[in-house]
């Protein structure tokens, strides 16, 4: 059992909570005294912080193809092997912004929590009001989805409470499932190079939490999605 505060102690949790606050609190512009500008700086921070967490698991994912790469170059077993593709850049790149993204939000949520209008149902309404959670990994499994980046599949899971998610794809290929990658953050963008022009192949997907550098829980359902060059 754990107790938990209305903050979530991962990256992602905490990207969730702008998320929900954004969408949540403008139904609660009169009651709360919430202004234009505080919706406004909150909904700069949550794309910014969003895109922030999106382009490291990108990065963290080239560099772990490139590492892949060059222990397969150096160790073998022989095959022909293709230059892991670099980063694409999203976009659109948001606005530069100030450092201190969940000092800003805290400090609303003190606002928000300071008015004489708060109440209990409406913390719990806009996720602000910590609960007592039993937690049991033995049943957490994700939930995948599916987007698109330059024609690359982007995976797209949410973390809670695991530290870290094992993706495998199936290229359709005859190999069956290989392990794509390890992730820290969401979401996952494949690199792998697009089938040549005019062809296509269906590419499938599935992943298992981690927890404490090992598998917990369930293995999600497989997901797939035709890829085209």
């Amino acid at each position: 059992m754990s107790t938990l505060t209305y903050m979530p102690n991962t990256d992602s949790g905490k990207a969730d909570l702008l998320q929900h606050l954004l969408t949540a609190l403008p139904a609660y512009t009169s009651t709360l005294s919430i202004s234009e500008e505080d919706l406004a700086n909150l909904s700069i921070d949550t794309t910014n912080f969003r895109y922030s967490l999106q382009s490291a698991g990108d990065m963290q994912a080239c560099s772990q193809s490139w590492t892949a790469f060059k222990n397969q170059l150096r160790d073998g077993p022989y095959s022909v092997l293709n230059l892991p593709m670099t980063p694409i850049v999203l976009q659109p790149v948001p606005v530069v912004i100030n450092a201190g993204i969940i000092p800003r939000l805290s400090a609303l949520v003190a606002q928000i929590k300071a008015h004489k209008n708060y109440t209990d149902s409406i913390g719990k309404d806009l996720w602000l009001v910590g609960a007592t959670q039993i937690i049991d990994p033995s049943t957490w499994k994700p939930i995948l989805n599916i987007q698109n980046q330059a024609g690359h599949p982007i995976i797209v899971w949410t973390k809670g409470h695991a530290g870290a998610i094992e993706i495998w794809v199936d290229r359709g290929d005859g190999n069956n499932f290989s392990l794509l990658t390890i992730n820290t953050e969401p979401n996952t963008t494949d690199k792998w190079p697009l089938p040549s022009a005019g062809s296509s192949q269906m590419w499938k997907y599935k992943a298992i939490y981690w927890l404490h550098d090992e598998q917990v829980g369930q293995w999600s359902d497989v997901i797939s999605v035709s890829v085209g060059g």
